[in-house]
């Protein structure tokens, strides 16, 4: 009986096991999820944790139910791909596998700045993303937070502060000329105005050079925040990282076209800490994990894998500015306003209750 390892119930690998357990092309095999909490969690979610404007049991959704998925609970320490064994921090304990799939996420990226971990709160994770609700809520009227990073994280956490937090100040600090500057400009140029209609103080352009308790240099001017959340890049995860394999600038790791590792054909990496040719997101975890699942049961069967993969093929991005407006890129249209918001709460809603 092969033991299949998934490393990570995010998207990915939540994916990974709906499919494992419903295909009627694998059998006599067994599965462990390892996760370090005993739900699946809705990580685009979490700026709305961290604002106050939506509850923590709102954010889970429950593993499946399987008598061959057993779930083990740990925080990983370290992959052995060559015995084929996963050790844990804190226990002497190892897990060995036939197949493993990593999906263990991403964290913060620093870039170096002194003072950036040690004095910035995170929303990375939900443990992380409470300790920065608690902080933000204990701010006294009259405060100020500040959120270093104009991505899609950083601005949606600053327009739902809005919202939770009216008596308190948000400054955005983004290195770019508007925020979302990834984006077409039209939706970048709404997405700005908005929030400064809306009352958030824009820094564009910003170099923020260290951070000291309370405190953030920006070109070396100091501003005092109560809080300072960090989103202003990520970088694969750490047990990844440290794989002696090939990897990119992110520490993801470069994978064969069958996304497992060169030379570990039993190895498959999934979401954040794979090196793609699209931006880290949900849907492209969610994606991939169909693909990774088509390549094991080929596998399984001792069937010829493919030539070449098929295209994965995205449906577009959506954001949300507070409750009641959004903005979004489905192909090549670009949506504002009220429709891309209630588009993405519909969306959410379909995953927490039709998850297969």
């Amino acid at each position: 009986m092969k033991h299949i390892v998934v490393l990570g119930g995010g998207y990915g690998g939540m994916r990974i096991i709906q499919k494992l357990l419903v295909s009627n092309k694998l059998q006599d095999f067994k599965l462990t999820l390892v996760d370090k909490v005993p739900y699946h969690c809705l990580k685009t979610e979490y700026y709305a944790l961290a604002a106050g404007t939506e509850a923590d049991q709102h954010l889970r959704v429950t593993f499946p139910t399987d008598q061959r998925l057993n779930i083990k609970y740990g925080d990983v320490q370290a992959i052995n791909l060559d015995k084929k064994q996963v050790s844990f921090k804190n226990t002497d304990e190892t897990l060995s596998f036939d197949q493993l799939v990593i999906g263990l996420g991403c964290e913060d990226k620093y870039h170096g700045i002194p003072g950036a971990e040690e004095h910035s709160l995170s929303i990375q994770s939900i443990r992380k993303a409470r300790v920065a609700y608690h902080t933000i809520q204990d701010i006294e009227p009259g405060g100020t937070v500040s959120i270093v990073g104009g991505g899609l994280s950083g601005v949606e956490l600053a327009s739902e502060l809005r919202e939770s937090r009216p008596d308190i100040k948000v400054i955005l600090f983004d290195r770019g000329k508007t925020v979302l500057s990834m984006f077409p400009e039209r939706l970048h140029r709404y997405v700005q105005k908005w929030l400064i209609d809306h009352g958030v103080t824009l820094i564009n352009q910003a170099n923020i050079t260290k951070l000291e308790k309370n405190t953030i240099f920006n070109h070396n001017q100091p501003t005092y925040s109560d809080a300072i959340i960090w989103t202003a890049g990520i970088q694969a995860n750490e047990v990844v990282r440290n794989l002696k394999i090939e990897k990119d600038a992110m520490g993801r790791a470069i994978l064969t076209k069958h996304h497992h590792i060169e030379g570990h054909k039993d190895v498959f990496i999934v979401g954040d800490c794979a090196a793609l040719d699209h931006a880290p997101s949900a849907q492209l975890a969610e994606a991939q994990g169909e693909q990774i699942v088509m390549i094991m049961e080929k596998m399984h069967n001792n069937e010829p894998l493919p030539e070449k993969m098929p295209k994965i093929k995205l449906k577009g991005v959506l954001g949300s500015l507070g409750k009641k407006h959004g903005f979004g890129v489905m192909g090549d249209r670009t949506l504002l306003g009220r429709v891309p918001r209630v588009l993405k709460t519909g969306v959410l809603w379909m995953y927490k209750y039709h998850t297969g």
